[in-house]
């Protein structure tokens, strides 16, 4: 299949997805509260439109704004974040619709059924792997918000089978290739996946699986919330931050009347899954779980390494197409599987799930790469810089064509919103 026959299709599908994660939200859904990880879903879907209107539409040939006077309030760097609250200044449901609709449209007249030269094509992915993004942040959103789960997600679908791998997996050190190559090399990125280049990683030992329900369990009950000296100065920060007061276990957790564990996925309270992933939890938590664990975390060179192996393959697998039926993506099971799941998709060195499941925390600072220069959409990466960890990999939330091992995510410490775990490495 034809490139741009492949976006078009991709196109179909990201709007198939937005609309469902709006369309069964009324007045009273669509009015959310404040907060600081969530945007009103209105304007998220009319940002996303805007996007195609500026940096794709506007650069081929379109002269006017679709909906004169309203970029400063879909531009997401014109209007602050609190700012989108404000009564009057996001539009109705309808109005919104009608401003996204009408892009999209012109979107697929301009670029459908022709070939596409190299700078449209690129700025086509873009755009729709930025509505990707956005897919994802109104997924957590509604687990923020206690909604009900997307009309797509199959959380009472046959999970798939344990595979019993545990333990740890040994890298060899070595040169191994970290980030993506220039983009006259072929294949698309982000300015913060380039320069790829060559780094030296020394050998090390990485978890085959991320750290489980049940081992964070165990660090929650031998009270590791409460041992502060496995917490750092920024940690015991976070902790005094949570609602009610100090926090003691992760995001959505709680005991029920008969001291059951349970966790809440979306607007269901559910008994803990055991041998699923922890998820919704801050690097603050998984450092201390490491120091409580004698482990540490992998650096960002460190797991793509091991998810990556000496050939530095696209995908733990290997370098052909994305496949979703091996990861958890795309909104399926929402990291309700078992940890040792989709053992057919194992890195070179034997570890799963190093795509989908969960965002995985590093101990690298989000920084350029050396020659870094910025993409067309500047404050892609540049506004994260410096004080935001990398995480890796993706998560159930994440749709499936946008990720690869070099894709890197900013999140600010302290994020527990976000679909994020972790796996640990020997000390």
């Amino acid at each position: 299949m034809k490139t741009a026959e492949k976006m078009m299709i991709e196109l179909d599908v990201v709007d198939q997805k937005s609309r469902a994660l709006l369309d069964d939200l009324d007045d009273s859904l669509l009015a959310v509260p404040y907060s600081p990880g969530v945007n009103p879903p209105i304007w998220e879907l009319g940002h996303s439109a805007f996007f195609y209107e500026y940096f794709l539409l506007r650069k081929f040939g379109k002269n006017e704004a679709r909906m004169p006077g309203y970029d400063d309030i879909w531009d997401s760097f014109e209007i602050s974040h609190k700012h989108r609250w404000r009564p009057g200044v996001v539009p109705e449901k309808g109005t919104m619709f009608d401003y996204y609709r009408g892009v999209l449209d012109e979107v697929r007249e301009k670029f459908g059924g022709r070939a596409l030269d190299e700078e449209e094509g690129y700025l086509l992915r873009y755009v729709i792997h930025h509505q990707q993004m956005h897919i994802e942040s109104l997924l957590w959103a509604r687990q923020t918000l206690g909604y009900p789960a997307p009309s797509f997600a199959t959380l009472n679908a046959d999970l798939p089978k344990g595979s019993g791998i545990s333990g740890d997996a040994r890298v060899q050190g070595g040169d191994y290739f970290l980030g993506m190559p220039p983009l006259s090399s072929g294949g698309f990125s982000f300015d913060n996946e380039r320069p790829g280049h060559r780094v030296r990683v020394e050998p090390f030992s990485i978890s085959k699986t991320l750290v489980s329900n049940r081992e964070f369990l165990e660090f929650v009950e031998a009270g590791g919330y409460q041992n502060e000296t496995l917490w750092d100065f920024g940690g015991k920060c976070w902790l005094l931050e949570g609602d009610g007061g100090k926090r003691e276990m992760p995001s959505y957790w709680r005991r029920d009347a008969d001291g059951r564990w349970q966790h809440r996925k979306f607007d269901q309270w559910e008994n803990l899954p055991l041998e699923a992933p922890v998820l919704h939890v801050c690097v603050w938590e998984a450092e201390a779980f490491c120091r409580w664990a004698g482990r540490r975390l992998p650096t960002e060179p460190e797991w793509e390494a091991a998810a990556r192996g000496s050939e530095a393959h696209h995908y733990p697998w290997g370098d052909d197409e994305m496949n979703s039926g091996r990861v958890d993506m795309d909104g399926t099971f929402f990291g309700t599987a078992p940890v040792d799941a989709f053992g057919e998709s194992a890195s070179p060195n034997g570890c799963l799930q190093m795509l989908g499941t969960a965002w995985e925390w590093t101990s690298s600072q989000f920084l350029p790469y050396a020659g870094f220069e910025i993409d067309m959409y500047h404050y892609m990466s540049v506004l994260q810089f410096g004080d935001h960890r990398v995480t890796k990999g993706g998560s159930c939330a994440t749709c499936s064509s946008l990720i690869r091992n070099s894709y890197r995510q900013a999140s600010l410490p302290g994020r527990t919103d976000v679909f994020t775990g972790f796996r640990t490495c020997a000390r």
